[in-house]
């Protein structure tokens, strides 16, 4: 993960998604990693989108 704040534009690339348009979704729909503002530009913490990334990929419990 770089050590600066990502761009959607960041997120589409990390994750070869078809377009920026589907992180936006992502955000409309608030399933996809917790973005924030800063002025009129969008932004993830890169241990935001990790900690995402490894809820999306974790196991449930067998209980």
């Amino acid at each position: 993960m770089p050590d600066r704040y990502l761009t959607p534009e960041d997120l589409a690339s990390m994750f070869s998604l078809p377009s920026v348009e589907t992180v936006y979704a992502w955000r409309r729909k608030r399933t996809g990693p917790p973005g924030f503002r800063i002025g009129k530009h969008l932004r993830y913490d890169p241990a935001a989108v990790a900690a995402w990334v490894a809820a999306q990929t974790a196991l449930p419990d067998a209980a």
